[in-house]
Parts: C-alpha cells; structure tokens; sequence
C-alpha cells in the first residue's frame, strides 16, 4: 500500500488558492485581517501559540505564530507577508486559473505562494513523530509592500532573537535563492523659488522647476551600474500655470545600493544636494529604509546548508543577488539570513503573475527539511 505524500501538489495549491483569493491590498487592511483570520485559525489544533499585533497608521494586524518548542533558545524565524501591490478587484482581471505548469492569481508568486509552503512544512513538521530541534517563529506581516514601516521593529527584534532566518519571497530566474538584496533608500526634493510673470516680468523670478533639472542631472550622474548603484528620479511635480515662472518643484527618489559603505557615501551625497541658482533653496529628506543586505559568512553557511539538502530533494540550488529589497534587509546584517525560499514563477506586480506549480513540492520539502535539519 502507497502511503500519502504529505507534499502534493494538488493538495497545497488548494490551500494557496483560498489565501490568494482573499485579496490583500496594503492599502486595504480590513482585507489584510481578512487572510489574517484565515491564517491564524490554520494553526488552531497545532502545537503552536498565534500572537496577533493590531495593525496602526492604516496597515493591517501582524501574526506571530511560535512552535510550543524550543522557544528558550535561538531558533528558526520564518519571515512571510500577507500584503500585496494588486489593487481591490484585481482578482477580476487576474483570477486564480491554472494552465499547464503554471497557476495564476494576484499575489500567487510574490509571496503568498510561499508563505504557504512555509505553513504547510511546519503543519507537517508538527504531525510527524521527529520534532525539528530548534523552535520555529513563523511572522506573518501586513506591509512588507510599502517598506514593512509598522512591522521593522518586530522583524527587527524577532530576527536578533533567532540563529536562522529564512524569507518566502519568491524564487529568481528559474529557482534561484536570494544570498544578496540591495539596500533601498527613499528621499524627497523640496525647492523653493520666486514666482513672477513669465511675459512681463521673467527676469524677476528664479525658476523652481529649472533649478529641478538640474538636481535631476546630478542625481542621474551618481548611476555606477558597475558598482551597482541606480539613482531614480520617479516622480516629479512643479509650478501652476504656463505663464508664471515656477515657484515650487517636487521630486521623489528611489535609492539602490549593494554595501553599507555605498549607502553612506550615496546618502550623504543625495541629502547634501545644493541650489546653483541664487535665490532657489533646495532642501532633501529621507533615508535608507533598507539597509543592504551583504552576503555574510553566516549566510554562506546557510546557503551551503540548504544546497545540499536540495541535491538530496533533487534540484540544483543556485543563488543569486537582486535589486529589489526584503524584510530579509532587515535580519540579514545581524543573523544568517536566506531568502527566495518560496515558490518559482514570474510576473510579479503585474496583470500575469504566474507560479509553476512543479515548483511546490521540491521547495515545499526544502523548507521541512531545513527546519528539521537546522541546528
């Protein structure tokens, strides 16, 4: 007689169908707790406590779901979110269909694909006799689409407390683990000019919007993509009519840069911008809200760790670096941190998000023997 793989497919898609057809807008947090009830009553009859942490300044709740084990020492943190880019009424254009390998949905590939399979490998760690050494932390947070701005500090402070730290964002390229993520940091540009009558008066005013280009310029020079640095001016705002010399100009900035020693010498350099217009100021806010995260020795480790046990499952585990940041920015500077744990696929953030459902059960498995093998 066959017994049952605990890791079929079929059986998991049908879980990862029902969180992905709850829809999970940052921006909509009764729609976030929505999927946050349906979560934390998954873990009721496990030998697990859910701690759920009221959401604030528009985010929904947060869950932190701790294994009744091994909580007296450091253990494994498994870092997930509930949120989605997909505005409400998404799923209209995106519903969830599957066609050949692949099974479409908002949120299916980034991440809530892989936020199921780490539930689903700790689900069956806790129903098989060996129990994992370590304590599992599974945090499930609301916002990690906007930068995680009410979920760091817990990310934070979670992450200190454990030895392990593994992300369920999605897979790169094929499959690949993420060893590396760039730092991210968001600034604004405020100028400030004279206004005046362009017709009658020009020579009165002192042009918001051209001193604007000229920060665009020296921003855009500070691109080294051999060093991988990008400088993005994303958007601009500036003046009132066509006929009145501009008295204000608005710009926001997107920031990516691979150490920490880059993100201090770019930071100072975006923050010191100056006005070479006289009469113009020119003032910069802003910071890294994601400091880089490098791949340490500790996260080689890892990562050597979970490609063996791959090879074992039978894939090839390669790893790979990326510009898009994580909650994993946040851990990995101070704990061995391993992303891209989830599932593989492609199109996130778009109107053709996809997963390939082959992917499930050897990523699946993956993440159940990396919290029975961690020590």
């Amino acid at each position: 007689m066959t017994t049952p793989n605990p890791f079929d497919s079929t059986t998991i898609l049908k879980g990862i169908r029902r969180w992905v057809e709850i829809e999970t807008p940052t921006e909509a947090p009764e729609q976030v707790n929505k999927l946050a009830d349906l979560v934390a009553e998954s873990y009721r009859g496990l030998p697990a406590t859910v701690e759920r942490i009221a959401g604030h300044s528009g985010c929904g709740d947060h869950l932190v779901a701790r294994s009744s084990w091994g909580q007296d020492a450091p253990g494994i943190l498994v870092l997930s979110h509930l949120d989605t880019v997909h505005p409400l009424g998404f799923i209209e254009r995106l519903p969830f269909r599957i066609a050949g390998d692949s099974a479409f949905g908002p949120g299916i590939y980034d991440m809530k694909g892989g936020a199921y399979l780490a539930y689903h490998a700790f689900r069956q760690a806790c129903t098989d006799g060996a129990r994992p050494s370590l304590g599992i932390t599974q945090l499930y947070v609301s916002d990690e689409e906007i930068g995680s701005p009410t979920s760091r500090a817990l990310i934070e402070a979670e992450g200190r407390k454990a030895k392990y730290v593994l992300v369920t964002e999605p897979a790169r390229d094929g499959g690949k683990i993420v060893t590396g993520r760039k730092g991210v940091g968001r600034f604004e540009v405020f100028i400030k000019g004279v206004p005046s009558h362009a017709g009658t008066r020009p020579e009165d005013g002192r042009s918001a919007i051209r001193e604007l280009g000229n920060v665009i310029q020296t921003l855009a020079a500070m691109n080294d993509l051999a060093r991988g640095i990008t400088v993005n001016v994303g958007v601009v705002r500036g003046g009132t009519k066509p006929n009145v010399v501009a008295e204000e100009a608005y710009a926001e900035v997107d920031l990516r840069v691979p150490t920490i020693s880059d993100s201090d010498e770019l930071t100072a350099k975006i923050l010191n911008l100056k006005s070479r217009t006289e009469g113009v100021t020119v003032k910069v806010i802003g910071e890294l809200n994601r400091p880089p995260y490098e791949k340490s020795n500790a996260g080689a480790a890892l990562y050597e760790h979970a490609r063996t046990i791959a090879a074992e499952i039978g894939f090839d585990l390669v790893d790979t670096s990326t510009g898009g940041g994580s909650d994993g920015n946040f851990t990995a500077p101070h704990t061995a941190t391993l992303d891209g744990l989830g599932v593989d696929g492609q199109g996130a953030h778009t109107h053709y998000e996809q997963m390939y459902i082959s992917s499930i059960e050897p990523r699946a498995r993956l993440l159940y023997r990396l919290y029975q093998t961690l020590r």
